[in-house]
């Protein structure tokens, strides 16, 4: 795809969420099962079933997916996408490369080890390697606009409000 095609193919859209903005809010979904046996899941990701269980840190058996990989392999895919959809639109010549998301978490507050330590990622490093012919300022810009346009990112970043309910049915 080049810069035409991908300008043709987003600008009816954008004028669409600009006439009626209330178009543009589309809720996406995710659904996992909890009939797996052990301590896991089943994760639908729209194109295909991810079992998700224990971090092996915290007594899984490295088997399944563990949720914090897939959080950065989120990350990854969307900052890769963004990264590409922002290229192409600037015309920025970019032959591949590799995204990574690194992240740091301490078992300690998942586990209930310690009080004081926090549950979840204490620090998270987003980088691209890519091979390009960019000029600096060009990398640059890329970067700037891939780090704003990416949901995942944006999100992690923002802390949305997030509600959590629990129903249940009871058998008899």
């Amino acid at each position: 795809m080049n810069s035409d095609q991908l300008k043709r193919l987003q600008a009816p859209l954008k004028q669409q969420y600009k006439d009626a903005p209330a178009k543009a809010l589309v809720t996406l979904k995710a659904t996992a099962g909890l009939d797996s046996p052990g301590v896991s899941c089943r994760v639908e990701t729209g194109r295909a079933l991810v079992e998700a269980g224990l971090h092996p840190a915290t007594g899984g058996t490295g088997l399944q997916a563990c949720s914090g990989d897939m959080l950065l392999e989120a990350l990854t895919a969307c900052a890769g996408v963004t990264l590409r959809a922002v290229a192409t639109a600037l015309e920025i010549p970019v032959r591949g490369g590799t995204v990574r998301a690194e992240g740091d978490l301490d078992f300690r507050g998942t586990l209930g080890v310690s009080k004081e330590v926090p549950v979840g990622f204490q620090t998270i490093r987003l980088s691209f390697e890519l091979d390009s012919d960019a000029t600096a300022e060009q990398l640059g810009t890329l970067e700037k606009l891939t780090e704003r346009y990416c949901v995942v990112l944006q999100t992690l970043r923002s802390s949305p409000e997030i509600s959590v309910k629990t129903t249940g049915s009871r058998r008899e």
